[in-house]
């Protein structure tokens, strides 16, 4: 792949699927892997989040997988959508980086109901906003269950689609759902409703920050190749 860069402008590429900008950034048009980063941002960071559960790291692992989705866009064969291969790609950063640490625990080992959050002050001020009491109970969930639900309920991942990401069978995805889902029920007591789309906000600065370094590296290693 070269370094050229493109006369498509960002704003003229919203029709265009996926995989024909993944077509023309294998051609040679670099520039346009911006357009890729800027349509699946808020995803993966919201993804990347859920399970590392820090602000910077999730910044890091969203890099860290876009470099390498780059470097292995040949490697995209096209038999399931280009967001899921990314998706895939950056949940295998994100668990390796968990599991490095030691944080990933064994789940059955992590089976008890959730802890209802105390009564005070902080908490009656969290009910005010809900968004802000939801992503406490998401980040409370064992890790493989956080991005189990983030890759269903948030991001609309179909079932298989989520056990391809995580590399478990489809039945592994339903019983972690299903288990996030009642504990969160229990949690939240029934109060996640359509709130549940605005946790973890990704805003511009954000953005443009990771698709800034991303391309800066991009360039670097595509200099050295």
């Amino acid at each position: 792949m070269g370094n050229a860069g493109t006369t498509m402008d960002l704003a003229d590429s919203i029709e265009i699927s996926d995989e024909r900008i993944v077509e023309r950034v294998r051609q040679g048009e670099m520039a346009l892997f911006e357009v890729i980063m800027r349509r699946h941002n808020r995803r993966l960071y919201r993804i990347a989040r859920a399970i590392v559960g820090d602000d910077s790291e999730a910044e890091d692992v969203m890099q860290e997988a876009y470099v390498r989705a780059y470097a292995n866009l040949e490697q995209f064969a096209g038999r399931a959508r280009f967001g899921t291969w990314l998706i895939k790609i950056m949940t295998h950063e994100a668990l390796a980086r968990v599991r490095r640490r030691g944080r990933f625990v064994d789940l059955e080992e992590h089976m008890s109901v959730l802890e209802s959050p105390s009564r005070g002050p902080e908490q009656t001020a969290a009910d005010r906003e809900l968004r802000a009491v939801l992503e406490q109970a998401v980040n409370a969930l064992p890790e493989a269950f956080r991005a189990t639900f983030m890759l269903r309920d948030v991001e609309g991942l179909t079932t298989a689609e989520a056990a391809a990401c995580l590399d478990v069978s489809e039945e592994t995805v339903k019983t972690r759902l299903h288990r996030a889902r009642a504990a969160l029920r229990r949690t939240l007591r029934v109060r996640v409703g359509e709130s549940v789309q605005d946790i973890f906000p990704f805003g511009l600065e954000r953005c443009d920050r990771v698709v800034t370094r991303v391309l800066a590296r991009i360039r670097v290693a595509t200099s050295r190749a």
